[in-house]
């Protein structure tokens, strides 16, 4: 499958298609079972080239297992939700549940990991709103065994999601055609939460709307750092439903990537 937006974006990745299936590709990238791993070093396997493929057993790490839609894996996290509360705000130092956890643990991660479960990531004020962060998220248990990450140009059925990997510029331009053909100017949305969950869960909840929305994402600093050395440091997610994919395909002749100030911003890029 072809994309005339990535061909009129001059972009330097693949779209990547995201599908659920329940045959296994051949040939697929996928985590080691019980082993931990980031999505987005797949994402940006596949961005460049390969098929991953991931399943109940090998999505990585818990958030991963959520935004890719294994259900809520939150819930296996050290110390359960609680755990997971402490960890993405204040710490387990300063909780009276996590102390024995940390004590045990001190042993058996690596110093990075302990460090950020002793002191939290700090990325919720504390752990009663991390509780309504995880309420709010579209969390999901898709009906089929796998999710695949495809190069779009490996791409035969139709996908999910479509992602875009895209520079400032390159983002700038995907926002208007997100809007152009609409009545609204509300069609992309910047949602918090990790990397994989926001080409994930939130992409498959925009796909169930009547008017899907695009998601912009890579605003997760953690996905940042794992991916910088493969994909650089000047780059977002763009992901879109299917159905609108399609619609901005058919948006794109007679549009402003034919004309005007578009064509001069890609002289600078090169």
């Amino acid at each position: 499958m072809e994309s005339k937006i990535a061909k009129a974006l001059k972009l330097k990745y693949e779209p990547v298609a995201i599908l659920w299936s329940d045959e296994k590709p051949e040939n697929a990238i996928q985590f080691k079972k019980q082993r931990w791993g980031c999505v987005m070093w797949m994402f940006a396997r596949a961005a460049k080239g390969k098929t991953a493929v991931f399943d109940r057993e090998t999505f990585g790490c818990p958030g991963g297992g959520v935004g890719l839609g294994f259900g809520n894996q939150y819930l296996n996290f050290i110390g359960g939700m609680e755990g997971f509360c402490h960890f993405l705000s204040t710490g387990y130092g300063q909780w009276e549940g996590g102390k024995d956890l940390i004590e045990r643990l001190s042993g058996e991660v690596g110093k990075d990991r302990f460090e950020k479960l002793m002191y939290g990531e700090r990325y919720v004020k504390s752990p009663e709103l991390v509780k309504k962060f995880v309420e709010q998220l579209p969390i999901i248990d898709i009906p089929n065994r796998y999710v695949i990450f495809k190069p779009l140009s490996k791409v035969e059925e139709e996908p999910k999601v479509i992602v875009f990997v895209a520079n400032p510029h390159q983002l700038s331009a995907l926002i208007i055609l997100a809007n152009y053909g609409r009545e609204t100017v509300d069609n992309v949305v910047v949602p918090m939460g990790a990397g994989c969950q926001q080409i994930g869960i939130y992409a498959y909840r925009e796909a169930k709307s009547k008017n899907p929305k695009a998601v912009i994402g890579m605003t997760d600093l953690d996905a940042r750092l794992n991916v910088r050395r493969q994909l650089g440091d000047d780059v977002f997610t763009f992901a879109v439903p299917y159905n609108m994919f399609e619609e901005m395909e058919n948006n794109v002749e007679g549009s402003f990537l034919e004309v005007g100030t578009w064509t001069k911003l890609l002289k600078y890029m090169g």
